[in-house]
């Protein structure tokens, strides 16, 4: 399963009074693996950046002067997201921007003018609000409630946010596997720089030390099945299930 976990930053919170992307993050994950592959732009927004988005993102006008307009970095972000679930943290306002950049296309372009279609959606803030009733669900509440750590989340940044959710979701449903391993060549002990890299565990050849009950073990377990036959009126799951594996195992003799 190939998930891409997106983010942005914009001019403003209203894509209705024309509030344009300049920045976009996105990360890849594959069968619940982060892969390493990103996709991140700023993007030139032809309009003033409100001052409120500023405080929160810190990125100037000035920073995007010679940055790329959406146009141009289009067809690579379709095809970097196309077929994927994406994993959004309040779909609605990212998917809503998206959306109104690709309407802008000019015609003939060959891109979609809208995210359905192109991709699933899921939004991690009715994910959080359903398994946390009545708690805060934005992105630093989730870090602290997960042990992610987001402390150099000074300011905002669509890839920087996207890389602290797609934690937060991992950690959401189920854990796994944001362990980064370094892709770069182990340094020796003692080198500069520290031990760097990350070794390998080796499993030992030992065969899987196999512990079975004692008699007596065996024998405090038949009593406590007695108790629970007695208290369920014979309805004893598991000597149901031990009965059914030895007709299955007679079936096939």
């Amino acid at each position: 399963m190939r998930q891409i976990v997106l983010d942005t930053e914009t001019t403003g919170l209203e894509v209705e009074r024309g509030h344009r992307i300049i920045e976009i993050g996105a990360v890849e994950l594959v069968n619940r693996r982060v892969t390493g592959r990103n996709f991140h732009r700023y993007l030139n927004p032809e309009r003033a950046i409100d001052e409120g988005a500023m405080a929160v993102h810190g990125i100037s006008n000035a920073d995007l002067a010679n940055a790329p307009h959406f146009a141009d970095v289009a067809a690579e972000l379709v095809e970097f997201i196309a077929g994927a679930e994406l994993v959004i943290h309040n779909a609605a306002f990212d998917v809503g921007f998206v959306d109104a950049e690709l309407a802008r296309l000019p015609d003939g372009v060959g891109l979609p003018r809208r995210l359905a279609g192109l991709c699933g959606v899921l939004d991690t803030l009715l994910l959080a609000r359903e398994m946390h009733p009545g708690q805060r669900n934005n992105l630093d509440a989730l870090c602290k409630r997960y042990g992610i750590d987001n402390s150099h989340r000074e300011l905002h940044g669509a890839l920087l946010d996207a890389q602290i959710l797609a934690e937060v979701y991992l950690a959401m449903t189920g854990g796994q596997s944001m362990l980064a391993l370094d892709a770069h060549p182990a340094r020796p002990a003692g080198a500069a720089g520290g031990t760097g890299g990350v070794q390998a565990l080796v499993r030992p050849a030992a065969g899987l030390l196999v512990r079975r009950a004692s008699a007596e073990e065996l024998a405090a377990h038949e009593r406590l099945l007695d108790l629970v036959a007695e208290a369920s009126g014979g309805r004893c799951v598991f000597r149901q299930c031990d009965l059914d594996r030895v007709r299955t195992a007679a079936n096939h003799q």
